[in-house]
């Protein structure tokens, strides 16, 4: 099996890299890649994403084919795909951090600013928090409710359909922090910098 990791430059990746080779060992190929036929006929595809909405989506448009190849690969052929966060935040139709900026459509909603509530609340939301589990999702398989991930945000993801939301999590207000949507995985949180339990997740994933 191979898992391709899309690097469309968009910030540090390593990490990521890092923590999927930490668990695949040897049994399972890490391809980190903008080649549209190595994204294509690879068994997974994890979408990272650091920076704001606008230069994520600009930098997939940006390399040519990408986004028709992704939109292939999860919405036609159904594979599997997980997000980490911007990556998971482009799922939406639309994001608004920047400027109004068309997302790739998959999970029907909106990013929008995390409300702070006149600035009681620091943003970005930097450092560990708590995830309510609200869905048993298989990339939550063997991991506790109320387990505490890392995050760095300062956008949430509102989807209309709150049926795809398997965890959320409280800071100023209940955020989504993951989704599942049939083959489609996203999570706001960083499980590579999550810790043992972040590597968990990625575990769960490779083992879909």
């Amino acid at each position: 099996m191979n898992v391709a990791i899309v690097d469309y430059k968009s910030g540090n990746i390593s990490s990521v890299i890092n923590s999927f080779k930490e668990v695949a060992k040897d049994k399972v190929k890490i391809e980190i890649t903008s080649d549209i036929n190595k994204i294509k006929s690879s068994d997974k595809v994890v979408l990272p994403g650091q920076g704001s909405f606008k230069s994520c989506t600009d930098a997939l448009k940006g390399i040519n084919g990408l986004v028709e190849t992704l939109n292939e690969f999860a919405i036609n052929n159904k594979k599997p795909l997980l997000g980490i966060c911007v990556g998971l935040q482009m799922f939406a139709d639309t994001g608004y951090e920047e400027v109004e900026t068309k997302g790739l459509g998959w999970i029907s909603g909106k990013v929008t600013k995390i409300d702070n509530q006149n600035g009681k609340y620091k943003l970005p939301h930097i450092g560990w928090n708590e995830i309510n589990i609200l869905k048993d999702s298989r990339i939550f398989k063997d991991i506790k409710d109320k387990s505490h991930m890392y995050f760095v945000h300062s956008y949430e993801f509102v989807p209309n359909d709150k049926n795809i939301v398997s965890a959320t999590t409280n800071y100023s207000s209940n955020h989504v922090c993951a989704v599942e949507k049939d083959n489609i995985f996203g999570t706001q949180f960083h499980p590579e910098k999550s810790d043992k339990i972040g590597l968990k997740i990625i575990d769960n994933f490779i083992n879909l």
